[in-house]
């Protein structure tokens, strides 16, 4: 079974395509999955870069999708032939966070998912939506269940809210299709006006290009009637978050997700007391969130954005167009 691992020294060059024993027939409770799809988060180039942490010798990826070759007893969820996506916190279920670490989450803690074939219990998987293809489905695992996550079970967006999302990466792109799909109204960031034209033709209302307009945030209040904007999906971190502050409406929320402009940095507490702002971070969510998540895109129609997809032998290919930050949507994987 072709499998790749993280090589050591832990970079892009030493990721390795092999051979690893087949997984087998599911036990008691499991499912036998054939993967054919990933996609890409930096979390993942985290890991096979060892920024997350010592990981030599690990199956990268938490993203994978692909079709139920066989169940074990007890398993009724899912039949033959089923296509699943994987679980980013297969042993969270239900209910709010509980867990705060990568330790159990796959191709961090565990092995991931860049491989043809797993064994696993069946409840580290949920359906994927009707008409997905492996790679669509596997981007909801990390990037889109955290957009939900931000806009719909901690925001509770509703029709007509605003919501200022920044830059044109994977969580981002899902989140603008998931607030149009709500009836939001929405503004978005980018320093590429071509990826802002792309943005603008997938619903967006309003956009700014924050290397032309540094004080993007009081640009952004005003555009939403003066009293800034009632959701903020934030994936930049410190370099980013002053500005997020300012364009956020009183008694606003802010959705923490992303450190792209670092792990650490200075908040600006004055500015976020006066503005009375729920600031929460997170990260992806539940596997009855997920379950919830997949439902609504069947309902709503949408599919998400895959930039370019790269066979399972050029990942580290995949990775390199990664770190060049081009790509609009999400990267995926396709085997």
């Amino acid at each position: 079974m072709r499998t790749i691992t993280v090589g050591s020294p832990m970079d892009l060059d030493q990721l390795t395509l092999g051979e690893s024993a087949d997984p087998g027939q599911p036990g008691a409770g499991e499912i036998r999955v054939a993967l054919h799809g990933s996609s890409l988060n930096y979390h993942d180039l985290g890991v096979v870069t060892g920024r997350m942490g010592e990981a030599s010798g690990r199956i990268p990826l938490a993203d994978g999708a692909g079709l139920v070759e066989a169940v074990g007893t007890g398993v009724t969820e899912f039949a033959v032939g089923d296509m699943v996506l994987s679980c980013f916190f297969p042993d969270w279920q239900d209910g709010t966070p509980t867990i705060g670490d990568f330790g159990r989450t796959p191709g961090d803690g565990i092995d991931g998912f860049a491989r043809e074939a797993v064994v696993l219990p069946a409840t580290a998987f949920t359906h994927a939506p009707k008409g997905y293809d492996a790679v669509e489905a596997a981007t909801i695992t990390t990037a889109g269940l955290t957009a939900w996550r931000a806009l719909v079970v901690d925001g509770k967006l509703k029709a007509g809210d605003t919501v200022l999302l920044l830059g044109t990466g994977g969580v981002s792109i899902w989140a603008l299709q998931i607030a149009k799909m709500m009836g939001a109204v929405l503004a978005i960031t980018s320093s590429s006006d071509a990826k802002l034209e792309r943005a603008k033709a997938l619903g967006a209302d309003f956009c700014v290009n924050y290397r032309t307009t540094p004080a993007w945030g009081a640009v952004i209040k005003d555009w939403a009637g003066g009293r800034g904007v009632d959701h903020v999906v934030e994936v930049g971190g410190p370099g980013t978050l002053a500005q997020s502050i300012e364009a956020v409406r009183v008694g606003g929320h802010i959705s923490l997700i992303g450190v792209l402009t670092g792990g650490a940095g200075e908040v600006p507490t004055a500015a976020l007391m006066s503005k009375q702002a729920r600031l929460q971070g997170l990260i992806v969510g539940s596997r009855r969130e997920q379950q919830e998540f997949v439902r609504a895109l069947e309902a709503g129609g949408i599919k998400p954005v895959v930039d370019r997809r790269f066979p399972l032998e050029q990942l580290a290919d995949a990775f390199r167009y990664e770190t060049g930050g081009e790509h609009f949507g999400k990267i995926g994987i396709e085997w």
